[in-house]
């Protein structure tokens, strides 16, 4: 194994060995491609570098304060203030990104995750552009849309996109870096050579969404939207799709004083139990943090997940300066700490991958914000559990927007978990003849073969088992509330 201080050299050597070896082997059409990586080797030489310089925890915590009242605004207070008649100014200064680097994979499919379908046939991307398309035709503005892709979903992306041609939304996209998965022990890298072919294809991965700074400024995407008169882009998740334009946040950036102005706003909201792993803001050492539960001291978990201390999380949705992100990246000042993500290959190697978070670096940016929205902002789609509620008559669908419906009496979500029998979304699919009326629905719970007929309703707390051998078919037109349901309920066509 190589001792840390030789560990950077051997690196080194080894990105010059292999891309020596494949100029050599494929001649001038590969050079192209072993050049475009030089960018990615500068990032992830850098990357290692400050891992191997990093000892003990990122964190003491001993030294956490609470954020300062000021610092994270309740969301009323902000659209309290109204709009400005010159919304479309606003709009024409904002770029939408959307994180795009993600995989189907835990649901069951192949391809990028944002061409999932999750309501009427259409996918993350299509109610993105949709979204993004009212917007410019209602206050006729020019609002483009940027996907950060990986090398996962960057081809199969590009294909989809022509079919927005017509659409009033301009796309543009970059590529988030590639860098090395790193053997545990001797912390070189496993890959053989610069490709992605083969044994090699799991060698490589795409470095966590902080990587989206060093990227969007390699791709001179930036420097072209600064051009245009773009001042701020707002992050989020494409499957997150709760994640939508908000105009008053976006009056409040553009509204501050020059000297005060905000670079940076996270949005959080309030955690409830099913949020305590996510990460949340602190005040540290005089500047606003983000503290992610990788980042706790063993002995601390059960406080970080605890709901009386640190009662908000962090939703992924991200209000940030261009200007802001073009000066630290110059001054290479851009500051987040470093998740080790450890991973076990098909063939049974340990290595360990090197990540950032995007919401890390908002220590780095100036009057830097968190804003307590409403829990309606935060609707991921993770799991086909997720994916029963937006498909629902819970939420209806408006110019790519999901509102939820009126007549559910509680703001909150139900609580559903579909067994390992729905994991899929084609198993799913096959399951429910129709999906379930859930407006008066607390809690689901389902696990092992059950099947759904069409119009049923679920209302309260119903638990539906089926054990192992057996099979349960809800029948069609079914009303069940405050219900278990167990053993074996089989209906065939006569």
């Amino acid at each position: 194994a190589a001792s840390q201080p030789d560990a950077l050299t051997l690196i080194t050597v080894w990105f010059n060995n292999t891309r020596l070896i494949e100029i050599h082997n494929f001649k001038l059409n590969k050079i192209f491609v072993v050049q475009v990586s030089k960018k990615d080797v500068e990032g992830f030489k850098k990357l290692f570098h400050r891992f191997l310089q990093v000892k003990g925890p990122s964190v003491e915590w001993i030294k956490i304060q609470r954020p300062p009242e000021d610092s994270i605004q309740p969301y009323d207070k902000i659209a309290a203030r109204g709009l400005p008649d010159n919304v479309a100014d606003c709009l024409n200064k904002l770029v939408v990104v959307k994180l795009n680097g993600g995989l189907g994979t835990s649901m069951g499919c192949k391809g990028p995750k944002s061409l999932i379908s999750v309501r009427n046939e259409n996918t993350f991307l299509d109610l993105t552009v949709q979204q993004i398309e009212h917007l410019n035709k209602t206050y006729n503005t020019d609002v483009p849309l940027v996907l950060m892709n990986s090398f996962n979903t960057d081809e199969d992306t590009k294909k989809i996109l022509q079919k927005y041609t017509h659409h009033r939304v301009k796309i543009h996209t970059f590529n988030q870096s590639r860098y090395p998965r790193i053997n545990k022990d001797s912390l070189l890298p496993v890959a053989t050579s610069l490709h992605m072919t083969g044994q090699n294809a799991e060698a490589w991965y795409p470095p966590g969404h902080g990587d989206i700074y060093a990227s969007f400024y390699n791709s001179h995407l930036l420097d072209k939207l600064i051009e245009q008169g773009k001042e701020y882009i707002f992050v989020s998740n494409i499957d997150n799709l709760g994640a939508t334009v908000d105009l008053h946040i976006l009056h409040h950036l553009v509204s501050q004083p020059n000297g005060k102005r905000c670079e940076f706003i996270m949005e959080v909201t309030d955690k409830t139990r099913a949020d305590v792993k996510g990460g949340t803001l602190i005040q540290y050492e005089g500047k606003l943090r983000l503290l992610e539960i990788a980042q706790v001291p063993k002995a601390h978990v059960d406080e970080f997940k605890s709901v009386s201390k640190f009662k908000i999380f962090n939703t992924n949705n991200l209000w940030i300066s261009l200007a802001a992100i073009k000066r630290l990246q110059e001054q290479n000042a851009m500051d987040m700490e470093i998740i080790v993500n450890p991973k076990t290959l098909d063939g049974g190697q340990n290595v360990i991958q090197l990540e950032t978070a995007v919401g890390a670096a908002i220590k780095s940016f100036d009057n830097a914000l968190g804003i307590n929205v409403p829990r309606s902002r935060f609707l991921p789609v993770k799991t086909t559990s997720d994916l029963l509620l937006v498909m629902s008559n819970l939420y209806s669908l408006d110019a790519g927007c999901l509102t939820m419906s009126p007549k559910r009496e509680f703001p909150t979500t139900p609580h559903v978990k579909l067994g390992s029998s729905f994991t899929k979304v084609q198993e799913y699919l096959t399951r429910f003849e129709s999906i379930p009326d859930i407006l008066e629905l607390d809690h689901l719970t389902v696990s092992g073969d059950v099947t759904f007929g069409k119009n049923v309703s679920l209302k309260g707390t119903v638990i539906i088992i089926a054990n192992h051998g057996d099979r349960i078919d809800i029948p069609a037109g079914s009303m069940l509330e405050n219900k278990i349901v167990s053993g074996n309920l089989r209906i065939l066509d006569h």
